[in-house]
């Protein structure tokens, strides 16, 4: 273990994913497809000899990490380590080509889940290969979040950061000409670089903590679904996707197959780690209240999903009141088809605020319920929401959308009661004050990203809808929010024979899937985050 400390993490990483594709290549080869398995096999042994080598040279340099390197690390590992990922999904389908594998495995990575081939024509292992690299990517988030962002305070870590550079949680804020009060460790400069000093010791730390986690949860609920009838390998994937919130499948279709609406209450449950990092190690800066029912992120969360769920189910006797003639009360016998279309209102409203994407079997019964054709705004507005801070979902985060709430509604209150006290805490002030501030910032550069990418989009002829579309899914790493609508297909490019253009992505130009490519990775690293890296005072020495 000291040893790995002291290579760079880009290289721990690469050795990583050079073991992880004897997994598929063992997989490969018990289904009797020796070729495909032979080209995991070689590929991660070839992989593996070069991480080694480069280990062995890296090891002895006494140059240690500095805290600039490491949001050049997340980007590095977000653009070379699906080249590396790509290779063997190459060799396993020779007429795709490297671009369209590079793509395939950033939209793993980043946990996207968005493909560019149909899900029947892609043999086991290359499923199971995606699949695992949407789980890594989701670790990976999970690690990366309290051991590379969290020292930087960008990632929603801002948004509680003390602005006064000491701990005012236990005592009273010292008057400006006293120096006293305790310092929080992380927070001044001497600690803060040495903190920022080793980024691999820090993600080794990190990741001894939150990988029994994770795997663990992976593997009870695979068990769970293998129990009420999933098969094995479709059980595993599902697992993966749900946990990592990649929202990446073997099959298409709803969420649960054999398992039914029981599988879906599974998949319900284990999707909710992905509102809040308390269900995590780590992260402890976040945590706003000392009980789960006081937690901004999950009372957000359940409201604003069951306001979604609402909404469906109302709009439908809303709707019949003015056409049936005994009004609403005789739609009330339809009992069975009213609680299956709230039950897939509340699924594909948590399903898609964490940006997963699964679907419910009874979602379409939800929206015949409720009489929308097209949904695909609002679930496009649940993705932008996004789900926890510092978790494995993507989009503007819970809490910066709670922080602007608190914001909206002191303002609010302070045209009614100019005189009047916020109160609520220290915690509420940060959030009502520097917090909000900064959410704003991010909620912003969001916008203008979304913007910018749109724009990219269109300038290659694609429809302005279908852009709309296919950006939101890229930027809040939400790939399956692109099918909830049907796009105009575009047959401007081509990724094999197994790609699938008819269901919006690999009919792309080159262009495009590059612009969308970056999208995706500027989702995962925010784009607060990657400014940081043209700022003058981050490559000060």
């Amino acid at each position: 273990m000291g040893f790995l400390v002291r290579l760079p993490l880009l290289v721990i990483l690469a050795g990583i994913v050079s073991l992880a594709m004897l997994l598929p290549g063992g997989y490969a080869h018990v289904l009797n497809q020796h070729d495909l398995g032979s080209a995991f096999m070689s590929s991660g042994a070839v992989f593996l000899v070069l991480s080694a080598l480069l280990g062995i040279a890296t090891a002895g340099d006494p140059q240690r990490s500095r805290p600039r390197s490491v949001l050049l690390t997340m980007l590095g590992a977000l653009t070379l380590l699906p080249a590396m990922m790509a290779v063997p999904f190459l060799l396993g389908l020779p007429d795709t080509g490297f671009f369209n594998a590079w793509w395939e495995m950033i939209s793993c990575l980043t946990t996207t889940g968005a493909t560019l081939y149909a899900a029947e024509l892609l043999p086991a292992p290359l499923h199971l290969w995606r699949s695992l690299v949407g789980w890594m990517g989701g670790l990976f988030m999970l690690v990366a979040a309290v051991a590379l962002l969290a020292p930087l305070r960008v990632g929603g870590f801002e948004i509680l950061a003390s602005p006064y550079g000491r701990s005012e949680r236990f005592e009273r804020l010292p008057r400006s000409d006293k120096q006293g009060g305790a310092v929080m460790p992380y927070m001044t400069e001497s600690s803060l670089r040495r903190g920022m000093a080793d980024p691999a010791s820090r993600a080794m730390r990190a990741f001894r903590e939150a990988f029994p986690v994770y795997a663990g949860l992976t593997l009870a609920m695979w068990t769970l679904l293998l129990i009420l009838g999933e098969s094995g390998f479709l059980a595993l994937t599902r697992a993966m996707g749900t946990l990592s919130t990649s929202g990446i499948s073997p099959i298409n279709g709803p969420a649960a197959q054999s398992s039914g609406v029981a599988g879906e209450m599974v998949i319900f449950l284990f999707l909710i780690p992905a509102l809040s990092r308390r269900f995590w190690p780590g992260g402890g800066e976040l945590k706003t209240s000392d009980s789960w029912l006081g937690d901004p992120e999950l009372r957000l969360a359940a409201g604003v999903v069951l306001l979604v769920a609402a909404m469906l189910f109302l709009r439908h006797f809303i709707g019949a009141i003015g056409v049936s003639p005994t009004g609403a009360r005789g739609l009330f016998d339809t009992l069975d088809s009213a609680v299956s279309a709230a039950w897939g209102g509340i699924f594909n409203g948590l399903s898609y605020l964490t940006t997963t994407g699964w679907n419910s079997v009874e979602w379409q019964g939800a929206r015949n319920w409720s009489g929308i054709s097209s949904p695909g705004l609002m679930l496009a507005g649940l993705a932008v929401m996004g789900g926890g801070v510092a978790t494995t979902a993507g989009g503007v985060k819970l809490l910066r959308v709670y922080a602007l709430a608190r914001h909206s509604e002191r303002e609010l209150e302070k045209i009614v009661h100019p005189a009047s006290v916020g109160g609520g805490g220290l915690m509420a002030r940060r959030l009502r004050r520097e917090g909000a501030y900064l959410a704003f910032i991010f909620f912003m550069l969001f916008a203008c990203s979304l913007a910018a990418i749109v724009l990219l989009i269109s300038l290659q002829q694609i429809e302005f809808d279908s852009a709309i579309m296919l950006s939101v899914a890229s930027l809040t790493n939400t790939g399956p929010l692109a099918g909830v609508i049907p796009l105009t297909p575009t047959f401007q490019g081509s990724a094999g024979i197994a790609g699938a253009p008819w269901e919006g992505w690999a009919g792309l130009p080159g262009m495009t899937k590059a612009v969308l490519a970056g999208a995706m990775i500027l989702g995962r690293i925010e784009t607060l985050a990657l400014l940081a890296l043209l700022s003058p005072e981050y490559w000060r020495k």
